[in-house]
């Protein structure tokens, strides 16, 4: 398969990129994709994203505190 023509989809919720806009996210060295209804998990609630996103037992919370 060509990799132009490989649908992705979001790390979380399974969207595809034809379903809604994708983000792409490199960490650890690796690159995966995360849809835009999804991304205020990575920042508020990473933890969620165990199992799915090697090394999000390691990512905190934004802090609110300014």
């Amino acid at each position: 398969m060509n990799p132009n023509d490989a649908t992705f989809t979001c790390l979380n919720c399974g969207r595809p990129e034809t379903a809604g806009p994708l983000v792409a996210l490199r960490y650890n060295g690796g690159q995966t994709w995360i849809c835009s209804q999804c991304l205020p998990v990575l920042i508020h609630h990473p933890q969620r994203l165990v199992g799915r996103l090697a090394g999000a037992e390691n990512l905190a919370p934004a802090s609110h505190d300014h």
